[in-house]
């Protein structure tokens, strides 16, 4: 292979699902040693594309793809991801696949083990091989150090934070000696801002090595941090493909969406700081792994948007958790100056609150079930609603004419992408998972509505509209929200205060138009001059 030769070259890939055009002609290439993003809106055909790549098994059993893929100047049609991983292709994927019960040594080396003889070998033959568990170990560590990261081999995966969890993912893929081009599908969503950094650092270490990289990510600026080049897919078809230094992220936004979303940044704030106060949280702590909260407490005036930020593992993912009941806590919670027990999931929603949670797959949906289901079960549930009474109301049915209609609703307001109504929830795409986590709680109708990472994994274009959906409902229904968020930028684009959250504690609450400085002197623990003294006097 000459040096100008590409690595990696996709030729006029198209592909259908059941008659569904999903990608049309896509044609891109990737050099040795260079990081190549590609973005597109969720629905865009990035994903369809990596399967082909990877060889995933879906691909064939729908009929294949029409166009070629070529390595090295030989073309490829790889039948199972055995086969890409043969030929040097890894891939890490968005949701981990990891065994929780292995080692970080363990998984990293699954199906790779290195194996020594011993005095069984002697007599019954290599297949009594034992484990080297030393060389095994090094050979993690080699990995896990070319990261730059501080994660032990021997730690349980079960036991690992999320970040970990996705260091882990990518050094089992770039421990292989035959490793030649690597795919990262959103690797940076489940990362604090610092462990994001330094995956980025990784990766740009990695390509001087000689490996191919395609980085796909949501976070434009990562793309432009990182990547040399970047290829744009919007509706299955690359619009544009351009050097990161011959573009902007305006630009690049508008490629993806079609459309201009210089007007979603203005901030929505009709709010007014001597309205009542709805909710009222004193020394409220929280026994979440990974996010504890140790003494927080603030108010929230009927409807305000009210953030909550800061970096990762300082607690502001406790507090919803622990308000809503999912984790254990203490402390004082009170809706329209009345105590809300805590520690009983059914008290904050009888009592008016609801929560989109951070984790979507794990808690927010019913993956199997169909879409009005999902949308409809916690209204159900909580309030009785959908539900006929029969028989004078000795028994109540099922209204599913109702819960038809109401999944319709939200599916045209949020524009959720799907076959209709009736798919199951595990089949749609990240982002749009997370509209039917939004609708399950408008469907609630409630008086506070908690937000955890709304937009996490989710492309510019889809993030527009839940935060526009977020504005909406707040200013149409009166609706108080507290969103909390990894990213300032969105906060600051849709909230009335804003707290960031230090330590398990409220380092401050500043308005959105407050600077990036003063932010981030809280975010780093450096407590305003007004929060010192509230935090005194209590």
């Amino acid at each position: 292979m000459s040096e100008q030769e590409p690595l990696l070259e996709l030729k006029g890939i198209t592909k259908e699902y059941y008659g569904n055009r999903v990608l049309t002609d896509v044609c891109f290439n990737l050099r040795r040693g260079e990081i190549l993003g590609l973005v597109g809106e969720n629905g865009a055909g990035k994903s369809t594309l990596m399967n082909i790549l990877f060889g995933m098994s879906v691909i064939s059993e729908t009929g294949g793809y029409n166009g070629e893929v070529c390595l090295e100047g030989t073309t490829v049609n790889f039948q199972s991801p055995f086969d890409a991983l043969a030929a040097g292709i890894g891939m890490v994927h968005q949701e981990f696949s990891l065994i929780p019960g292995f080692t970080a040594t363990e998984n990293i080396l699954l199906n790779g083990e290195v194996l020594h003889d011993n005095i069984v070998t002697k007599v019954f033959g290599p297949r009594m091989k034992t484990l080297d568990f030393p060389a095994m170990r090094a050979i993690a560590k080699n990995s896990i150090d070319l990261l730059g990261v501080n994660i032990s081999p021997d730690t349980l995966v079960a036991e690992m934070p999320v970040g970990h969890k996705q260091f882990t993912e990518l050094a089992r893929e770039i421990h292989r000696p035959e490793m030649k081009v690597l795919v990262l599908d959103e690797p940076t969503a489940v990362l604090t801002e610092s462990e994001a950094q330094v995956l980025l650092t990784s990766l740009r270490r990695l390509a001087d090595t000689g490996i191919g990289i395609i980085f796909i990510t949501h976070r434009l600026q990562e793309i432009f941090d990182v990547c040399n080049r970047i290829v744009i897919l919007r509706d299955g078809k690359v619009v544009r493909e351009v050097a990161t230094t011959d573009t902007t992220m305006p630009q690049v936004a508008e490629l993806m969406v079609g459309r201009d979303l210089s007007g979603h940044a203005a901030a929505s704030t009709e709010y007014d700081a001597a309205t009542e106060t709805i909710l009222a949280v004193e020394h409220l702590w929280v026994d979440m792994p990974g996010e504890t909260v140790r003494d927080v407490s603030f108010d929230v005036h009927k409807g305000e948007v009210f953030g909550i930020g800061g970096l990762a593992g300082q607690g502001k993912l406790g507090i919803p958790n622990g308000i809503m009941g999912l984790y254990a806590a203490g402390g004082k919670v009170r809706l329209h100056d009345k105590d809300v027990p805590l520690n009983e999931p059914a008290a904050p929603l009888a009592a008016g609150m609801a929560f989109v949670s951070e984790d979507r797959r794990g808690v927010g949906l019913l993956l199997e079930e169909a879409l009005d289901w999902n949308i409809a079960f916690t209204a159900m549930q909580a309030q009785n609603k959908f539900m006929r009474p029969l028989l004078g109301g000795l028994i109540k049915w099922r209204d599913d004419r109702a819960i038809r209609d109401l999944a319709q609703k939200y599916v045209k307001a949020l524009d959720i992408k799907c076959t209709d109504t009736n798919q199951p929830a595990q089949e749609l795409s990240g982002g749009n998972q997370q509209k039917v986590c939004l609708a399950k709680a408008f469907a609630v109708e409630p008086d506070v509505l908690f937000v955890s990472e709304p937009t996490r994994g989710i492309d510019v274009g889809a993030k527009s509209l839940v935060l526009d959906a977020l504005r909406s409902y707040n200013r149409d229904k009166g609706t108080t929200i507290v969103m909390i968020s990894s990213e300032l930028e969105e906060l600051r684009s849709i909230c009335d205060r804003i707290a960031i959250v230090d330590e398990g504690r409220i380092a401050g609450i500043l308005p959105p138009t407050a600077s990036a400085k003063d932010f981030g002197l809280l975010m780093i623990g450096r407590r305003t001059h007004e929060q010192e003294a509230v935090n005194n006097h209590d």
